[in-house]
């Protein structure tokens, strides 16, 4: 293990945007238990697709996207909140 001072953009949540030493830009930090559940759930959508149950899987994808969407968000956000130019 090895200690580095990172900067710290957001609250230290579940998906704090940090960046480490070296980086030109920042990213989000997701907690081991929040990628297991992302991880799960698409598991989840790959099974609805298999199984052809076409309207849960649309459900469970809108989930994961408004997620995912809102992480984006706060990532923007604490960009601009610093100046910084999205990677993007």
């Amino acid at each position: 293990m090895e200690r580095v001072e990172a900067e710290l953009f957001t609250d230290g949540g579940n998906d704090a945007v940090v960046r480490l030493p070296g980086r030109n830009f920042p990213g989000v930090l997701i907690q081991g238990d929040t990628l297991s559940i992302l991880q799960a759930d698409v598991a989840e959508l790959v099974g609805l697709c298999a199984a052809g149950d076409v309207e849960e899987a649309q459900h469970v994808a809108s989930l994961l996207h408004a997620d995912l969407g809102a992480k984006l968000v706060r990532y923007i956000e604490a960009l601009e909140a610093h100046g910084i130019s999205r990677p993007f």
